[in-house]
Order: C-alpha cells, then structure tokens, then sequence
C-alpha cells in the first residue's frame, strides 16, 4: 500500500473503532474489534475486517447492524478525512482470531496426550 492508502486505513480504522465504542448503540452489534483496514488505490473503498466474539447468530446480526449503520461511518470517515470523495465502507468478518485460538487449543490437547503417554 502506498503512503497515503496507509494513512487513510488508519483513519478509518480509528473512525470505525470509535463509532464502534461510543457512537453505534445497535442492540444487533455485539462485542467486534476492527482487525484491519485496506484501501483500493483509487481511495474508492475501504475493507474493514472484523472480528465478533459470539455464536454464528450473533456474528450475523453484528454484519446486519454494521451493514445497517454503513451510512453514518462513511459519513464521519467522510468529515475525518477531509477528501472530496469519501471510500465507500465495506465490512467483512474476520475469523483469524478465533481460528487462532482453536489451533492454539488443538496444540495443547495434543502437548497434554503427549505427557500423559510418556508417563
């Protein structure tokens, strides 16, 4: 990424996460944390990877509730920026998180049948 899609990731991904903390009161958006931004070189759309912690219902409602509000964040992204054409806002669910942990849990059930066999 150049420079300034780097600059503008960022600013999107503080804009989200704040909306997200303070601003966004939607019952369906539960616990999510804004994992990543990318911008297209055209400035034109701005990916921004979540992640939820819930069930696969509560993840659905949450991209229900963030595609819901899509408006007011290209709104406030628009006004943080300050550029003539703000990104359009996409988001897409990001489970690296929890497929991190599963591994994670895979490798310590693996590490515990090991030393059980040893002994």
């Amino acid at each position: 990424m150049s420079q300034r899609q780097e600059r503008v990731a960022a600013v999107v991904r503080e804009v989200v996460s704040d909306l997200l903390s303070t601003r966004i009161k939607d019952p369906r958006i539960g616990f999510t944390s804004v994992v990543k931004v990318e911008v297209t070189k055209d400035l034109s759309l701005a990916k921004v990877y979540v992640s939820v912690f819930g069930s696969q219902e509560d993840k659905e409602r949450t991209m229900e509730g963030l595609t819901s509000a899509q408006g007011l964040i290209r709104s406030e992204v628009g006004k943080a920026l300050g550029i003539r054409h703000t990104p359009e806002v996409q988001f897409v669910l990001d489970e690296g998180i929890e497929h991190s942990i599963r591994v994670s849990k895979l490798l310590d059930e693996i590490k515990r049948s090991e030393e059980g066999e040893k002994r």
